[in-house]
């Protein structure tokens, strides 16, 4: 038996909201703790930020994305709705429609229009919203999913410079080197989850995080001397 094919598109949706919020947790969090070390804060000061830090941030990620995410979810419906009133309306005209989409694709005209009336049988609404609007089934808004995943990421990677300053000494270098190797892990792995160069994922999350963290250092260190 012919094994199915497993195509990487089939994770666009859990896997943007996922990577989002686990890098942004990481660097988010680890720039605010760095800068706050950087202002020569004590290590209960530094743990608070990286807490409040984590719990604000993974609560507006959750409803960044559940908006978002249902805006998009709200818009497919209406077209779906739309389309449905179409079909009940105007059915040849969705059929020469749909034939006409074929044809464009390469089809000749009569076999388009075969391959338009056989699909249009079997389910009109669901030929419709694939080839005409681009809408399929697994690649549906799924809000809750969008925000579940992106929540537990960002607690997740936030989740790093803090147990980093818990562990060791608060430290500048230490949270940015930890925060950095955890960041250029997750750009690989996420280039790869997605079929990319691991390299090149792991290259430009290091390179946006470092500038972060760099500058939210230069932040922290600029007002704790003012203030000091």
């Amino acid at each position: 038996m012919r094994q199915r094919e497993q195509h990487r598109s089939s994770r666009i949706g859990w896997l943007r909201a996922a990577v989002l919020g686990a890098n942004d947790g990481i660097v988010s969090t680890a720039s605010l703790i760095v800068g706050v070390a950087s202002a020569a804060s004590s290590r209960q000061e530094i743990l608070l930020a990286g807490v409040a830090a984590l719990v604000a941030g993974a609560l507006s990620m959750a409803a960044g994305e559940y908006v978002s995410v249902s805006s998009q979810a709200d818009t497919e419906r209406a077209d779906l709705d739309l389309e449905r009133r179409e079909l009940a309306a105007q059915p040849q005209a969705e059929e020469d429609e749909l034939t006409a989409i074929y044809v464009r694709r390469g089809l000749e005209p009569d076999l388009a229009r075969q391959v338009a009336r056989q699909l249009m049988v079997k389910d009109a609404l669901v030929a419709h919203a694939r080839d005409e609007l681009g809408l399929t089934e697994e690649h549906a808004a799924r809000p809750l999913q969008a925000a579940f995943a992106s929540a537990g990421t960002f607690a997740v990677g936030a989740a790093v410079p803090i147990l980093a300053i818990v562990v060791v000494p608060p430290s500048v270098i230490v949270v940015s080197v930890i925060s950095l190797v955890c960041l250029i892990a997750l750009g690989a792995v996420a280039a790869r989850a997605g079929g990319a160069s691991p390299i090149v994922g792991a290259a430009r999350v290091g390179f946006w995080g470092a500038l972060a963290m760099a500058l939210t250092a230069g932040v922290g260190r600029l007002f704790g001397t003012a203030v000091g």
